[in-house]
């Protein structure tokens, strides 16, 4: 007579990159798990905590290719709980960041299924703390926004001009495809000046970099090829990092030519 099977969702962040930022409890969801669904921004190396007869499944999004739509991926995951028990879904940096994931848990949850929420390391946060770059610092940054750069209307968001309009630290994610206008935004606030820096595959063995202002950013990303998945840092506070200074007294030293 077969096992009764009671499903079980874990929703698992899985840090922004570097496998040993994944969290001891994600680990241990992980030893747990019957199937791993799994997304592009998620390290493969992370799946060698799931046991080897566990069922991994690809469901990655990226621009331009995607691998399921968002509707399938909501009933992979329920059929897969309802079929084989603990599901794990694995979710690159923090599954409530620009993740989808409390759509997910609201979908499984609507068929009865228990879910659990292990957050991960936002790349937001741990991507430039990798360069040094401290979001806040005391007389310099008094707060920080992250915003998403393309909306899902595929729009810049609104909240890039607000936030050009304040002090703060400013962290896009997804917004490499629209450079061009967040650059606009703060050159409209008189902000040329203020330093930038543009980080591609970060805390990965492969990250690229690029610095330099709002009015020379453009030319830097095409210099160093920069592309997604990248992350764009604005304010004073890149210029503080110990970590850049050598980019930016070689910038420096460029200007004075």
């Amino acid at each position: 007579m077969r096992n009764k099977v009671e499903p079980f969702v874990t929703l698992v962040g899985a840090g922004p990159g570097d496998p040993d930022l994944l969290t001891i409890k994600g680990a241990k969801a992980l030893a747990e798990a019957q199937v791993v669904l799994y997304d592009a921004l998620a390290n493969e190396e992370i799946l060698t905590y799931a046991p080897k007869k566990s069922i991994k499944i690809f469901v990655g999004k990226r621009k331009g290719c995607h691998e399921y739509s968002q509707d399938q991926i909501n009933r992979l995951i329920v059929d897969n709980a309802l079929t084989y028990g603990n599901v794990v879904r694995l979710k690159g940096g923090d599954p409530f960041i620009f993740g989808r994931g409390s759509e997910e848990i609201e979908y499984v949850e609507s068929f009865g299924i228990p879910t659990f929420v292990i957050p991960g390391i936002s790349s937001s946060i741990a991507v430039p703390a990798y360069q040094g770059i401290s979001l806040t610092k005391r007389g310099v940054s008094e707060s920080f926004w992250v915003i998403t750069g393309t909306t899902s209307a595929r729009k810049l968001s609104n909240d890039v001009a607000l936030a050009a309009q304040s002090s703060a630290t400013v962290v896009i994610l997804m917004g490499m495809s629209k450079l061009e206008q967040i650059i606009a935004l703060f050159q409209k606030e008189s902000k040329g000046e203020i330093p930038v820096a543009v980080i591609q595959n970060g805390t990965m063995p492969d990250e690229k970099i690029g610095v330099g202002t709002i009015d020379t950013i453009q030319q830097v990303v095409t210099e160093n090829k920069l592309s997604s998945p990248a992350i764009i840092v604005i304010g004073e506070v890149v210029r503080e990092s110990n970590k850049l200074k050598g980019f930016y007294e070689e910038f420096i030293s460029k200007e004075l030519i």
